[in-house]
């Protein structure tokens, strides 16, 4: 079996059991289970103990396990247990888990070498999501070996209580060329000082807070603060529907925090003289009707994202189209709308919906579905319900940027210009922040046409 599917089926077993091992076992092989086998045999056949043979693969320590013809499992050296027993590792180092193997393997030469720092564990929901991320990245390192691209990936487990320090002096940390990660914004500057001082790329795939990427160059920052969502969004509203009527909906949701967005747009279309209504859901239908033109494309804003407004809004338009059949209508929504498709498709169809978002799952795409078809053969699981889809985001980042190194090396920068990869979920191209690190700017806008068809707009 070659050594990519060797370190999968590692990375399967370790990851899928969802049991992090306390100290990092080396591997010696990766053995197929023949009829007849046992446990005691195949340890004996080895040369290794029981309890570090179920050690290296804790699936065996479950309950009614048995072994299968055809099955997998990973030899672990027979020296483990000596290094482990002299008491080498802090209780710090204990707690990283330190995965290491060739992903790809072609000439030493091209090889990315790759280091992924997130929490991954079982504890909470963000090791549950980062060890599902983690996964597409591996089929993504899997998949770009067709492309002749090498990979070498190290993972630690960057756990909440986690001191990043600790993981640093890893010697392996200072062999990498990229690192992803992490999840935890109080990790961030002293893992980017890291990179900086060992000229390694960093991308941080999630929300965090603080200012790093100002002063770090070697930061590429996914996250977009909601203040730069809601000025794009203004833009490409002022931008696409210069001709049309805007027309807000006053919700009544006290909870809102959508604010920010409608004052800004109203303000926004003022500077432009560009006339606008208000209205509100518990307007009378006279009332409500006289907020629209018959002459102009009504693009109607509301001032919440919440589904039962969103709800009751479509039925009040539904009824003004009943009265009024010739008015044209579009609905200008939230990133949030996309989880409430499965109800409202037909609707968001039916009124011309446009909605403003940094990303799109479509699972009728035929190259989605391969990737989840793959997903479920490596890791005999669906992907979480989440939206964007963690293991998405993992196949995308890993596709990006190794392609982007493997094309420009030292000088990829992850602009549009150099964008050699077509993105599943979410585009990227990065625009630098002042004299520091990068940050994507990438936007989309879906737009759920007339005609029941779909238009992704990239900007």
């Amino acid at each position: 079996m070659s050594q990519i599917k060797r370190y999968f089926v590692f990375a399967l077993f370790l990851i899928s059991s969802f049991t992090l091992l306390a100290q990092s076992l080396a591997i010696r092989e990766q053995y197929k289970v023949k009829r007849k086998d046992t446990i005691y045999g195949i340890a004996k056949k080895f040369d290794v103990s029981i309890s570090l043979l179920m050690e290296a693969n804790p699936q065996m320590k479950q309950e009614g396990y048995e072994l299968h013809h055809g099955d997998y499992i990973l030899i672990p050296r027979a020296d483990t247990a000596a290094s482990q027993s002299k008491g080498e590792k802090t209780l710090e180092q204990k707690k990283a888990v330190s995965v290491s193997g060739p992903a790809v393997v072609t000439t030493k030469a091209n090889t990315i070498k790759v280091g992924i720092m997130l929490p991954l564990h079982n504890v909470d929901g963000d090791g549950k999501r980062m060890i599902e991320y983690y996964r597409g990245l591996l089929i993504a390192c899997d998949s770009l070996k067709t492309k002749g691209i090498s990979t070498e990936l190290y993972a630690w487990n960057a756990a909440i209580d986690m001191d990043i320090n600790s993981i640093l002096k890893d010697p392996q940390v200072r062999n990498c060329d990229i690192i992803f990660g992490p999840l935890y914004s109080k990790h961030v500057t002293a893992l980017a000082q890291f990179c900086k001082s060992n000229h390694i790329k960093l991308v941080i795939p999630f929300s965090i807070s603080g200012n790093d990427v100002d002063h770090f160059r070697e930061i590429y920052q996914i996250y977009q603060s909601p203040k730069q969502l809601v000025d794009k969004s203004i833009e490409v509203f002022v931008s696409r529907f210069k001709e049309a009527h805007p027309v807000f909906i006053d919700c009544n949701d006290t909870t809102s925090n959508k604010a920010s967005f409608t004052f800004g747009l109203r303000k926004q279309l003022e500077k432009l003289g560009i006339a606008y209504s208000i209205t509100n859901l518990k307007s009378s239908e006279e009332n409500f009707a006289k907020a629209f033109q018959a002459n102009k494309r009504n693009v109607v804003i509301l001032n919440t994202g919440r589904s039962p407004q969103l709800t009751v809004a479509i039925n009040k338009l539904e009824g003004l189209l009943a009265m009024r059949s010739g008015l044209l209508i579009s609905l200008y929504g939230y990133t949030e709308w996309l989880m409430y498709t499965k109800y409202n498709i037909e609707n968001f169809h039916k009124f011309d919906t446009y909605i403003p978002s940094t990303f799109y799952y479509n699972p009728l795409s035929k190259a989605t579905a391969n990737f989840e078809r793959n997903y479920r053969r490596w890791f005999q699981a669906d992907m979480q319900y989440a939206l964007p889809r963690f293991a998405l985001m993992g196949y995308d980042q890993a596709s990006f940027f190794l392609q982007g190194i493997r094309s420009y090396g030292k000088d990829f920068v992850g602009s549009k210009a150099q964008n050699r990869y077509r993105s599943l979920q979410a585009p990227f191209h990065f625009s630098r922040v002042g004299t520091g690190g990068y940050q994507n700017d990438s936007f989309l806008l879906v737009h759920y046409r007339y005609d029941d068809k779909l238009d992704l707009m990239e900007f």
